[in-house]
């Protein structure tokens, strides 16, 4: 998992990069939708559910504003409940969000579905790390939707490419169980690895 005073600083890096850009720039940036806080003024965090236990996911809406937004508005809508984690690697990640994966006898499709829109690529300096949760994609960088991944180990080739946008806050140890779960050629779970989500 990153360390807090390392996000802190990319975060304070962030902020001078924008002052410096001017007028211009940061009109634009004023332009892109950000993540809500919770009713309580603290930031928002979602909590995905598994048979395994729970992982609870915080997020970077300074970096990576437009997936931040993506991904609690499906969540709150329900969109991920019924869907598993339908890729696992070991030393590697475990991926989620394929609305496709609901339907048990259609296994061929997993991996290719998504919410009917696609999101520009937000790549940031935050490096993939244990913990850290960054959007799934295709070969074009602007194709990410609703598919996620969690990194259970380091994955510095996927740096700058892949849209980081959370992290894994409390949990790792079920993403852990699950990343070592019996898996066929395709890299598909043997069993189902339903998950829920709520935003809190």
């Amino acid at each position: 998992m990153i360390e807090r005073h390392s996000v802190k600083n990319i975060l304070v890096a962030w902020g001078i990069a924008t002052l410096l850009m001017g007028v211009i720039g940061a009109g634009a940036w004023a332009e892109t939708p950000q993540a809500p806080l919770a009713e309580d003024g603290k930031a928002t965090r979602a909590i995905i559910k598994t048979k395994f236990g729970e992982m609870e996911l915080v997020f970077f809406p300074e970096l990576a504003p437009r997936h931040v937004e993506s991904f609690l508005n499906l969540a709150r809508k329900g969109f991920y409940d019924g869907t598993i984690f339908h890729r696992v690697i070991p030393g590697f990640m475990i991926q989620g969000g394929d609305p496709n994966t609901k339907d048990p006898s259609n296994r061929q499709s997993y991996g290719n579905g998504g919410p009917g829109y696609t999101l520009p690529a937000e790549f940031n300096r935050i490096p993939h790390e244990r913990g850290i949760v960054s959007a799934a994609r295709a070969t074009d960088p602007n194709s990410a939707g609703s598919q996620f991944f969690i990194v259970v180990d380091k994955a510095p080739h996927l740096d700058g490419k892949y849209t980081v946008f959370g992290e894994v806050a409390r949990g790792m140890d079920v993403a852990d169980k699950i990343v070592q779960q019996p898996r066929d050629r395709r890299d598909n779970p043997l069993e189902r690895i339903e998950i829920t989500v709520e935003v809190k």
